[in-house]
């Protein structure tokens, strides 16, 4: 059995929910565990699971430990992160005390912000969902939100300042690379490569038969209604979640070039995948 971590994020959910409760055949055994990302990154470094979700962000730091699956993560077009504010403003607004909640410093969503600000901004760390109501409420002068709270945050009030996303497909021309699932490297690559298929068999399952299996992420999905829900499977499950393909693994490897280029990596450290 190997221990397999993951958000409750219905993206998440919705890939592993047919491999982690036994719904496949001759499918390896998972424990299980939920997180959020942050927490994930962190255990990571640890090497605490055989399988994580980690964003790409914190993957320059963790190649030690694990390589890449080309399967069940999280990279496309239109995902991007952003930057909320109270009132309408752009980023160039900001000056040097401007305080930003962002959802954890090894998130590709902060890596992002740094480059496109480009400068260390003061930020203020703290978990993904509370972030909305701590702009709300003025704690920060900004939020970069992920997740389910791009979908509601303009019924709150609040205002986009710049989607990240948008700002590096324009700069670079790449899909953006979010988050991964990775393998430690204890795990012999042609059980990797077992693994990889099951979690494509998982994500097959979903989409054929998401009956017998939308129970599972309705009951991690934060209390979202089911039509945030699957507006947020349809966003963050793509042609790249079954396979990175060389278009996915071009942009990763863009953005950790880029990313050292700015000095914001290890410039030693690169993508390996199984």
């Amino acid at each position: 059995m190997y221990s397999l971590a993951y958000s409750p994020c219905p993206n998440d959910t919705f890939i592993f929910a047919a491999l982690t409760n036994g719904l496949l055949s001759d499918a390896p055994r998972m424990n299980v565990v939920l997180d959020d990302v942050e927490a994930l990154n962190s255990a990571a470094a640890e090497g605490r699971y055989e399988l994580t979700k980690v964003s790409y962000g914190a993957i320059p730091y963790l190649t030690d430990h694990y390589r890449i699956l080309r399967s069940g993560g999280a990279l496309g077009r239109g995902v991007g992160p952003l930057l909320i504010a109270r009132e309408p403003r752009d980023l160039a607004s900001f000056g040097a005390d401007a305080r930003f909640a962002i959802p954890g410093e090894r998130t590709t969503a902060y890596l992002l912000l740094r480059l496109a600000l480009g400068r260390e901004p003061n930020v203020v760390v703290m978990r993904f969902d509370r972030i909305m109501d701590a702009v709300l409420a003025g704690e920060v002068d900004a939020g970069l939100i992920i997740h389910e709270s791009r979908f509601v945050y303009a019924g709150l009030g609040l205002h986009k300042v710049i989607d990240v996303g948008d700002w590096w497909e324009a700069t670079t021309g790449n899909p953006l690379p979010l988050g991964a699932i990775l393998v430690r490297r204890d795990i012999e690559p042609e059980r990797g490569r077992t693994i990889d298929d099951a979690i494509r068999r998982s994500l097959a399952f979903a989409y054929e038969r998401e009956d017998a299996i939308i129970d599972y992420v309705r009951e991690h999905a934060f209390e979202m209604d089911d039509d945030v829900m699957h507006k947020h499977i349809d966003l963050y499950v793509n042609e790249f979640t079954r396979d990175l393909g060389t278009d996915g693994i071009a942009a990763v490897e863009a953005l950790f070039a880029r990313a050292a280029d700015a000095g914001l990596i290890p410039a030693t450290r690169r993508a390996e995948f199984v």
